[in-house]
């Protein structure tokens, strides 16, 4: 199990940028694929962006072209630079190493909160 914090959230007005961070108490960071995810209430966590360990990126629908995920391996680091941010975007914000479609291999943090109003 890795210890996983995330960092980088705030209040930002609707358009604003934010630059998520987190990083990774693992051995073999650089060998996996990472993901951020995000969740409100009441709704199930969802996945935003995933990269696999040779920087392959995906994205879901509601962030493509405005959102993108890198790591740094060194740093046992992955970042999500947020732009154009929309009040739907508010959420608590979290990093995990996908194993499945829904499943993880690492408790979750604490996540950081993301809130987009004006």
């Amino acid at each position: 199990q890795a210890q996983l914090v995330e960092s980088g959230g705030g209040l930002v007005q609707p358009g604003g940028s934010l630059r998520l961070s987190c990083t990774a108490s693992i051995s073999f960071f650089s060998l996996t694929s990472w993901a951020w995810y995000r969740q409100t209430p009441g709704k199930q966590r969802e996945v935003v962006a995933t990269i696999s360990n040779n920087g392959v990126t995906t994205y879901s629908g509601s962030v493509q072209g405005r959102f993108t995920i890198s790591r740094d391996n060194a740093k046992k680091s992955v970042h999500l630079q947020m732009n154009n941010l929309k009040p739907d975007d508010t959420a608590v914000y979290y990093c995990n190493q996908p194993t499945g479609t829904t499943s993880v291999a690492h408790n979750w943090g604490q996540g950081t909160q993301v809130t987009v109003s004006s």
